[in-house]
């Protein structure tokens, strides 16, 4: 498992299906810029640390990222990937007039950019509904109670012949 900023963004890269728009440098590059998103809606504190090429600890988020906040920070990004792809559809949608083109034989269809957004809408919003539930799923599993202290219960004493003290309602 890398903690290597370029080696997340080129496995994020493969997972959008290595698209011609994007490069890793970009998204590493959105990675290393808001690693604080990550701390703020996990709780934590990672960074980024710029450390020296040739000691092989260039730009390393320490400390180390477990599996887990992995797969967050990495659906992070894909939400931030979709909204893009949906903002880019949603203002290039009023020059698309033309939707299919038939002459002589020969047919020109363009995609419907309404579809494709709500296409990307989709996927954002599966993405979206993951990236809460892991997040949530994280933070159950990692907050403990600083202090427990007080004297809220009544130590109980169990013997098969005691009577035990009940309030009676007397609705």
């Amino acid at each position: 498992m890398s903690n290597k900023v370029a080696e997340i963004g080129d496995e994020i890269y493969r997972e959008l299906g290595e698209p011609s728009e994007l490069s890793i440098a970009a998204i590493s590059f959105w990675l290393r810029t808001n690693i604080g998103y990550l701390n703020a809606s996990l709780g934590t504190d990672f960074s980024v640390d710029i450390g020296d090429v040739s000691d092989g600890r260039d730009y390393e988020i320490s400390p180390r990222l477990n599996e887990m906040e992995k797969v967050i920070y990495k659906l992070t990004y894909h939400v931030y990937h979709y909204d893009v792809k949906i903002r880019e559809i949603l203002t290039t949608a009023s020059t698309d007039a033309v939707i299919e083109l038939e002459s002589d034989g020969s047919r020109i269809r363009k995609t419907n950019k309404v579809d494709q957004s709500r296409t990307y809408l989709k996927a954002r919003e599966f993405r979206s509904i993951e990236l809460v539930r892991l997040t949530d799923e994280y933070k159950r599993g990692n907050i403990f109670p600083v202090q427990v202290a007080g004297n809220d219960t009544i130590e109980a004493t169990f013997a098969l012949n005691r009577q035990y003290n009940r309030i009676r309602s007397t609705y």
